[in-house]
């Protein structure tokens, strides 16, 4: 039989302290990245976010509440996001180079979403990611007239990106080029201020157009608007991609 120790109240207020402190360095590893950035931030330029646009439920009287981004597909009409912003996509609208309650591309409809069932059937954070087909608008496909960024899925992480989304107070983008970092398995970090809500499903576009990351991931993006998530793109990303561009 094992024995029971007991502990003076001096004790337990010792290890009450220690693992206090443990915790508060527990939650200091996950939001600082491990060597100092000095992340350039910016309004987004709507001549520059044309492919990037914030999802509305319905048109623009409701509030926008996720980010998603044009992604270069045979069909051209194809976005990506996190996977906690669509569900099944009924009702939701993308509006790509939004700002200041205007839609110069249009609003767009969304036909089907493709997401991870590890996602779908267990939210696994390491699967927070997700693509939709929309619908063609006056016969013209998104991509032709977006233009799109190219989805990499073999370029890991350890990048200098700019990261584009929509703070759900605002009326305008928010752009950030900052370097991206491993975090654990399967998930990758940045240090970027003011990433809200509304900005999960923003694009990690690295300078010449490559996709590495969309934030979302652990912890849908983030304990803290300063530092954000994505999950590190890979084969099973490559395979989801895949599955939707060819629907």
């Amino acid at each position: 039989m094992a024995k029971r120790v007991r502990l003076g109240r001096g004790h337990l207020r010792a290890l009450l302290a220690v693992g206090a402190l443990f915790s508060c360095l527990a939650l200091a590893d996950r939001n600082e990245l491990p060597h100092a950035v000095t992340p350039t931030v910016r309004p987004g330029a709507p001549a520059e976010t044309a492919r990037v646009g914030a999802l509305f439920r319905g048109g623009l009287d409701g509030r926008h509440f996720c980010t998603a981004s044009v992604v270069h597909s045979k069909g051209r009409d194809l976005i990506v996001t996190a996977g906690h912003c669509l569900g099944d996509g009924k009702g939701v609208t993308f509006a790509p180079g939004y700002h200041d309650g205007k839609a110069p591309y249009g609003l767009w409809t969304i036909d089907r979403v493709y997401a991870d069932d590890h996602w779908t059937h267990d939210g696994d954070e390491d699967h927070d990611l997700a693509f939709a087909v929309l619908n063609p608008r006056n016969g013209r496909h998104v991509e032709d007239v977006t233009g799109a960024n190219t989805l990499d899925t073999t370029a890991g992480t350890e990048h200098r990106v700019t990261v584009t989304g929509y703070p759900d107070g605002g009326d305008a983008p928010r752009t950030c080029t900052s370097t991206a970092n491993r975090f654990r398995a399967g998930q990758q970090r940045i240090g970027c201020p003011g990433f809200t809500s509304g900005t999960s499903g923003s694009p990690w576009v690295t300078g010449d157009g490559h996709l590495i990351g969309v934030l979302g991931g652990y912890h849908d993006g983030g304990d803290t608007p300063d530092v954000s998530y994505s999950v590190i793109l890979d084969r099973e990303a490559a395979a989801l991609y895949a599955k939707a561009a060819h629907g």
